[in-house]
């Protein structure tokens, strides 16, 4: 099965019960808090490009729902300052296999990715 690196928010019940998916399905997970990444600018684009901006956001962010931040609002280096400045805005999990990265988790696309 697949070496999987899963960047979350420590604590989170969601990422708890995805990182438990994985480990029931034979993976290996080594779990790393998003918080304590030392992001550049570019860095969370290995794992969001592809996505419209607005895609790149935890919907469920304090500054998301508040309507302080927009993503739909956001040109790309702003996206990706305010994702550097704060990780907890970035969509999670982020998700590593080897060279690959992805974001989100959607079981059926895991599943189709590493089995």
């Amino acid at each position: 099965m697949a070496h999987v690196i899963f960047f979350e928010k420590s604590g989170c019940a969601g990422n708890g019960r995805q990182k438990a998916l994985l480990q029931d399905s034979g993976h290996h997970v080594l779990a790393r808090d998003l918080r304590y990444m030392a992001w550049s600018n570019h860095a969370p684009l290995e794992f969001l490009g592809g996505l419209p901006v607005a895609q790149w956001f935890h919907p469920s962010a304090p500054a998301i729902k508040s309507g302080e931040i927009v993503p739909a609002d956001l040109d790309e280096p702003t996206a990706l300052a305010l994702l550097r400045d704060n990780p907890l805005l970035i969509r999670r999990p982020l998700l590593q296999v080897g060279d690959e990265r992805r974001v989100g988790f959607d079981a059926t696309a895991i599943h189709d990715w590493i089995g």
